[in-house]
């Protein structure tokens, strides 16, 4: 047998070894997978999410005259909250999830008007409150455990 002869059988023998290895890593590596990037063996996750909006208004008028209030002490309140974003989670363990997700808004008013007055009070110690609340985001969670 000559030199090439061995050459080529050596290098069959190492190319089959490699191919056997790649295989049975390719085979065992499922069987062997631990866990996600950001889950933990046998533990749980928790994770806790909130978009919240507040808004609050006190206003006070007191108006004292002896002659004319005219268009007087008069309290106006305008509030709008609008929410787009998206409050989101995905989770995944073996040992159980919990997740806490809420998307939150409130608003409050609080107005008072005192008029005293020896003549005119057209147009006085009125409260006018307008309050909106919109929101178009959602609110999901997917767990896996």
């Amino acid at each position: 047998m000559n030199k090439t002869n061995i050459q080529n059988k050596n290098n069959k023998f190492i190319v089959a070894s490699i191919a056997m290895v790649i295989a049975l890593a390719l085979i065992a590596s499922p069987l062997v997978a631990m866990d996600d990037a950001l889950a933990t063996h046998k533990k749980g996750n928790k994770a806790k999410q909130s978009i919240e909006q507040s808004q609050s208004s006190n206003q006070n008028g007191l108006c004292v005259s002896g002659v004319s209030t005219f268009f007087s002490c008069n309290n106006a309140n305008f509030q709008h909250q609008f929410n787009s974003g998206n409050n989101a989670l995905a989770q995944s363990g073996q040992g159980g999830n919990s997740a806490e997700q809420s998307i939150s808004q409130s608003q409050s008013s609080n107005q008072d008007s005192v008029v005293v007055s020896g003549g005119n009070t057209v147009g006085s110690g009125n409260n006018f409150n307008s309050q909106i609340q919109t929101n178009t985001g959602n609110n999901a969670a997917a767990q896996q455990g």
